[in-house]
């Protein structure tokens, strides 16, 4: 049961995270159109580090159960 919990918190911070990334990020090209191209990189890096923490919370959590 507490594994279920952890990896659904994981998960929900990882959304959270995603969410504030790629609202900061509209946010920041509707100041500056000019910049969209080199925020659309970092975007991406942080929105495939904060996936991989929900993965990472997600494996951790099958394994913990399966031990």
């Amino acid at each position: 049961m507490a594994l279920g919990v952890g990896a659904g918190l994981g998960s929900i911070g990882a959304g959270i995270g995603v969410g504030f990334i790629f609202g900061k990020e509209i946010e920041s090209v509707a100041r500056q159109p000019e910049l969209a191209s080199e925020l659309q990189s970092i975007r991406w890096l942080g929105f495939a580090l904060t996936e991989a923490v929900a993965f990472y919370t997600f494996i951790f959590a099958l394994i913990a159960f399966f031990l």
